[in-house]
């Protein structure tokens, strides 16, 4: 269990520099379409859940190739962590915005890093328990991926719901001219 918890530890650490990284590599990057897909193009809750989304998976990806075939309920294990991670942070941050109005920029740092800090302890707690799940983990991958997918098809064409809109701007997406 020490080496689970060595890889926890880095898939922490991981998804929070390359998550906070991604943060700025639209705009780094002269806004190109080619990185839009994996980086945050505005401000909005559902590029936040982005940030956390992408480094997370593609950290399980890389964890698969070292530990995967010695857990097969891994890809269970993974889903269940980064969906813990993708949907706290939504809800930390409308709970707060609801009972206490807008919340600084660093709360909402803070609130990536706890919801980062439970998905990783939530997968901790599972590889130490679980066993035998190994029929639900080509669900959780294809979940993983299609989740993804929906990433990648909102970053261009997001619903007009709250959630997909960028306070700042009260726009939508990444195709602010088509607005």
């Amino acid at each position: 269990m020490k080496t689970i918890l060595k890889w926890q530890i880095f898939g922490f650490l991981f998804t929070v520099a390359v998550g906070s990284l991604l943060h700025f590599v639209y705009e780094w990057s002269g806004e190109s379409i080619f990185v839009a897909p994996f980086s945050a193009v505005n401000e909005s809750t559902w590029e936040h859940m982005k940030l956390f989304f992408i480094p997370a998976f593609l950290f399980a990806a890389l964890q698969n190739i070292f530990l995967g075939r010695r857990y097969d309920n891994f890809w269970f294990i993974k889903a269940v962590g980064i969906l813990v991670g993708t949907l706290l942070i939504p809800l930390l941050f409308y709970t707060y915005n609801g009972a206490f109005g807008k919340s600084p920029d660093w709360l909402n740092i803070l609130f990536f890093v706890l919801a980062t800090v439970c998905a990783y302890l939530v997968e901790y707690l599972l590889f130490r328990k679980l066993t035998r799940l190994s029929k639900l983990s080509i669900p959780a991958f294809i979940l993983l991926c299609a989740i993804a997918f929906v990433f990648v098809v909102f970053t261009f064409f997001p619903p007009k719901l709250p959630i997909f809109q960028d306070p700042t701007t009260n726009l939508y997406g990444i195709n602010y001219s088509l607005e």
